[in-house]
């Protein structure tokens, strides 16, 4: 049985394990990152603590575009705030848990020198993405439809 519990996921070279440990560290980073910044009690404009202007749609339009309250969500999210961080933008919440789950699955699989529990790498990555950009889009549409 430990043969096979071995044996689950894709092997990776020394590429992939450097790759694998440098997702690690940027995410780890932005983590960092995000514990510098102080969340704007808006729920949006956190961003324009690094000297970007506000959102552009938010500016124009006067409605959220489908990242606003992303930079914030992480803020809230690595204090622990949990609510906070769905309420400025529950896609970010969804999106900040699996990067703080990224970290350690990577540099578990770097050590181990197999995508730990991933037999399909790309098949993995398209299905997350396709479902979080989903969860955003679905979630702003649902943002706009109380704007109006």
């Amino acid at each position: 049985m430990s043969d096979f519990r071995q044996s689950i996921g894709t092997p990776v070279g020394h590429v992939g394990r450097a790759i694998l440990l440098a997702m690690a560290v940027v995410l780890t980073i932005g983590f960092g990152i995000a514990t510098l910044l102080n969340p704007d009690p808006r729920g949006f404009g956190t961003h324009q603590q690094f000297g970007l202007p506000p959102c552009t749609s938010r500016l124009l339009f006067g409605v959220p575009c489908p990242g606003c309250g992303m930079t914030t969500c992480f803020a809230h999210f690595v204090r622990g705030q949990f609510a906070d961080a769905a309420r400025a933008n529950p896609a970010g919440a969804l999106l900040a848990a699996v990067c703080a789950l990224l970290i350690p699955w990577s540099v578990w699989s770097a050590v181990r020198g197999r995508l730990w529990m991933v037999t399909d790498p790309v098949t993995v990555a398209g299905v997350m993405m396709v479902t979080i950009g989903g969860v955003t889009l679905l979630l702003w549409v649902a943002r706009m439809s109380s704007h109006f």
